[in-house]
């Protein structure tokens, strides 16, 4: 009996239309998953509904990956596949395994010699680094900075010192709320000549993509609370 696969499945960024910013090969592959594990259940029925309409709910099955999982859980999230059936796992926005929790599940897809796809999909992460003008050949992501203000301007100060060494981009993700708040700990720690990209709003209809020098950035005027940010910077 063949083995069942694990399809890493993107999902959209925001609300625009799935197809604009998805390929086809998606909705091909949710017509035939029923099998799913997702970090929100509402958030991924509602996205298949909408890739796939005439897909029946009842028949899904879906496992939760998110804080609260043990890692005990996840050898039964996967057990479908040993009965040759396929199963998806989902992001709630943009690629899984990516800044998420879906990497367990894909760690031990592989130990347990469980075919791994990925699908391609929109990763804010790359889109954003694709349009700062950074270097895209030697980059970090380093996920989220330390809350503790001191804390966050000494990581920031020793990745500025990193980034202008080896000259590469570093990347980070905040808390939408907490956007405004890291660019003001930005620019009063960057020099004033590193390079700042904001990419806010990836691949919907209010994307704003730009990159400045700190020094520039101090004179503009923004409004990004609560809007899906991407920060990069490179001296």
């Amino acid at each position: 009996m063949r083995t069942g696969s694990l399809y890493l499945i993107p999902s959209r960024l925001g609300d625009q239309p799935p197809l604009e910013v998805l390929p086809l090969s998606i909705r091909k592959k949710i017509t035939d998953i029923n099998h799913y594990i997702v970090e929100n259940e509402k958030v991924a029925r509602r996205f298949i509904k909408k890739i796939v309409p005439s897909k029946s709910q009842d028949k899904l099955q879906i496992n939760l990956l998110n804080k609260f999982t043990q890692d005990i859980e996840i050898p039964e999230f996967i057990k479908p596949c040993s009965e040759g059936i396929d199963v998806g796992l989902m992001s709630d926005a943009g690629c899984p395994g990516v800044a998420d929790p879906g990497a367990k599940v894909v760690a031990f897809a592989h130990r347990q010699n469980i075919r791994v796809i990925p699908l391609v999909g929109p990763s804010s992460i790359i889109l954003a680094l694709m349009a700062s003008g950074l270097n895209g050949q030697s980059f970090a992501f380093n996920g989220y900075l330390p809350i503790d203000k001191n804390e966050c301007v000494r990581r920031i100060k020793q990745l500025e010192r990193q980034a202008e060494q080896h000259q590469q981009a570093q990347i980070f993700i905040e808390t939408p709320y907490r956007n405004e708040q890291l660019l003001k700990t930005f620019l009063s720690t960057l020099k004033p000549q590193t390079r700042l990209c904001v990419a806010v709003d990836l691949t919907t209809s209010s994307e704003e993509i730009r990159t400045l020098t700190v020094e520039e950035w101090k004179s503009q005027k923004v409004d990004w609370h609560k809007r899906p940010a991407i920060f990069i910077f490179q001296p």
